[in-house]
């Protein structure tokens, strides 16, 4: 008899069940169901395969033996699937012999029943197996959001230059695949030291944020991307633009950038930043994933033009197929 305390909490997924006996399928999906779970039900091996295949089954149930596919088959063939999450498989014998209760373990079952299969027996099998299901997914979610808070800048929020140097190349890779147009901005705050040694760190700090909240609230979302580049330099990689369309940007954030008041203990701090954009249309030709280091290093070198002709400018340059450069420039 089911009891209450019995009954599974909403699962939000079907059991899916591989049984070619047809009374026991029917009993194995009744005694299922009576304790909450939905159900898929399939004759055999190959019938189970392909309905997992077409959809999402983290438990699977199965036979031991089937034709067509038994149930070490089924195990075999479900693990060698590309998932990215895990599958728990309960497999049912009615061999109680220690080889076929290895066998299974070795295929990639995680447990196995005798049958006949008790309710009660059932029911906490499956709750160890939600209980493996959920940890599981615990510990993907911490691991993204490890790799998620390994991608950010902790000041700023802003992607870090360790994910600036992975995403940069595809970017290029994809400019080149399209045959589309890719800019890269190189900004770099003025004068940044003396605020430090004026004002003190956190009111450097306090700036580097609130420039790269200027930066995220100038630049088209979902598209264009930044990351600190390190320092107070920042990097604004602009797809699909070219050396004209990155210029107005960059001006444009010259100019937010200048207008920004940080305020520390009560006095209003200003400071204006150097701009150095770079921009690169891929020919018709295989792909160069090199591109992404010469487009940032030409983007410094505007910079450093910027800086040397007085900073709080913009300057910029055209790579063309043969990577010589031509000279562009917005100034203030």
């Amino acid at each position: 008899m089911t009891t209450d305390n019995d009954r599974s909490d909403t699962f939000p997924y079907p059991i899916l069940i591989a049984e070619d006996s047809g009374f026991l399928r029917k009993v194995l999906e009744g005694n299922l169901r009576e304790i909450g779970y939905d159900v898929v039900a399939t004759e055999n091996g190959r019938q189970a395969l392909e309905s997992f295949s077409g959809g999402h089954y983290p438990i699977v149930v199965t036979d031991l033996v089937m034709p067509e596919m038994d149930g070490l088959q089924l195990c075999r063939e479900i693990r060698a699937l590309p998932r990215d999450h895990y599958t728990y498989i309960i497999l049912l014998t009615a061999q109680d012999s220690k080889e076929s209760i290895i066998a299974g373990l070795a295929a990639g079952a995680d447990e196995y029943l005798i049958k006949p299969v008790e309710s009660a027996e059932l029911t906490v099998r499956l709750k160890t197996a939600r209980r493996i299901l959920e940890l599981e997914a615990n510990l993907k979610g911490s691991l993204e959001e490890i790799k998620r808070l390994s991608m950010r800048d902790p000041l700023t929020g802003v992607y870090n230059r360790r994910y600036l140097d992975d995403r940069f190349p595809q970017e290029v890779k994809r400019a080149f695949r399209y045959e589309h147009r890719i800019s890269v901005i190189l900004m770099d705050i003025d004068h940044f030291k003396l605020v430090n040694d004026t004002y003190g760190h956190h009111a450097g700090d306090m700036v580097l944020r609130a420039c790269a909240a200027c930066i995220g609230g100038c630049i088209r979302e979902n598209i264009d991307w930044q990351a600190r580049y390190g320092g107070e330099e920042f990097v604004i990689v602009l797809p699909e633009t070219d050396l004209s369309g990155a210029l107005v940007a960059a001006e444009r954030l010259r100019q937010q950038i200048a207008a920004l008041v940080t305020t520390v203990r009560g006095e209003e701090l200003k400071v204006t930043a150097s701009f150095g954009v770079a921009s690169f249309t891929p020919p018709d030709q295989q792909e160069d994933l090199e591109v992404a280091e010469f487009l940032l290093a030409q983007a410094d070198h505007c910079l450093y033009q910027a800086k040397g002709e007085g900073r709080n400018r913009v300057r910029g340059r055209q790579l063309d197929v043969s990577g010589s450069c031509g000279d562009g420039q917005a100034a203030p």
